[in-house]
């Protein structure tokens, strides 16, 4: 059966005028891609370990709406921004702050006065809510997309068991390089031209061949582990795909370490790698949870047993 063509969402999606920047982070070039015009609220898009800004290329479009700054950046080991010497989920976290603020969708660059919004994927993830832990109170909220919070991320294992970002080849040509673009984990699913889009702009040409746009030191600390989160100063949602890496009780161990209230939506029939497979649920999703926060309140957590029985003086009703 042939592939189905292209829908014009897509191809609508990526016609969308977009800017792009650089700014120095402790040395280290950070380049960026923004869409809307700055002054709108903030809404900063992180990707995967592994991945890069143009994951989002079809997705950040359909976010601006006229009324948000849309901004996706390559952390530094990824896609076009430099190397550094050494990758921590702090230093990636300082990376979003910094591109905020450059592209004119950080704290204190909005007309109305909001901060900006982070979301991000897998890693990605781990990076929002390290921004949450460090930067809570210049954010409005952060988004974690189905990001597994255990002792090694999803990309790390695989590198860890051999599974994929072994060694970096050195392909004779781009049209061999694209032949062995795979995501990590494999899906089944995803949408042909979606796919094509962001493997297109995943290999760049290097002495004797092509290559990938990584920096395989990236795969040192990519993990975000339970004892690494606490309460933090802005609001958090969690997203998780249906045939993904998150199980629906790690929303309630999230919330309790973080002290938020933090919905856990759930993308039916995606995926880990949503925007690549449910990309149209995935911008529905997001875009339901960005229009809550401008009209509601956020609500703390509901005291735990133990807190309620030591707020009364551990005494029992007779």
């Amino acid at each position: 059966m042939p592939d189905a063509p292209t829908p014009a969402w897509f191809t609508d999606a990526l016609a969308v005028p977009v800017a792009t920047g650089e700014v120095d982070v402790d040395g280290v070039a950070i380049r960026y891609r923004a869409w809307g015009e700055p002054g709108h609220q903030g809404l900063v898009l992180v990707h995967g370990g592994g991945a890069h800004s143009r994951w989002w290329d079809h997705v950040a479009p359909l976010l601006v709406q006229g009324r948000r700054r849309v901004v996706a950046l390559d952390l530094s080991g990824h896609g076009d921004s430099g190397r550094a010497g050494a990758y921590r989920l702090d230093r990636w976290a300082d990376e979003v702050l910094a591109v905020a603020r450059h592209s004119g969708a950080g704290p204190g660059s909005c007309r109305s006065g909001e901060a900006p919004v982070v979301v991000g994927h897998s890693m990605g993830g781990f990076v929002a809510l390290t921004a949450a832990l460090r930067h809570g109170h210049e954010l409005t909220g952060v988004m974690a997309i189905d990001s597994p919070v255990r002792d090694r991320s999803p990309e790390e294992l695989a590198a860890r068991q051999q599974r994929a970002f072994g060694p970096m080849r050195v392909y004779p040509d781009r049209q061999t390089a694209l032949a062995h673009f795979r995501t990590v984990p494999e899906q089944e699913g995803d949408l042909p031209y979606v796919v094509e889009h962001v493997a297109g702009h995943s290999v760049t040409e290097v002495a004797g061949g092509w290559s990938w746009k990584f920096d395989r030191g990236i795969f040192a600390g990519l993990g975000l582990t339970p004892g690494e989160l606490g309460r933090v100063d802005c609001r958090v949602a969690l997203f998780r795909a249906e045939h993904g890496l998150v199980p629906a009780d790690m929303g309630e161990m999230i919330v309790d370490l973080m002290g938020r209230v933090a919905p856990l939506v759930e993308i039916p029939g995606a995926a880990h790698h949503v925007m690549v497979d449910q990309p149209l649920a995935l911008v529905t999703g997001l875009r339901t949870m960005l229009a809550d926060w401008e009209h509601s309140v956020p609500q703390a957590p509901p005291a735990s047993p133990a807190a309620s029985s030591a707020s009364s003086g551990g005494r029992r009703p007779s």
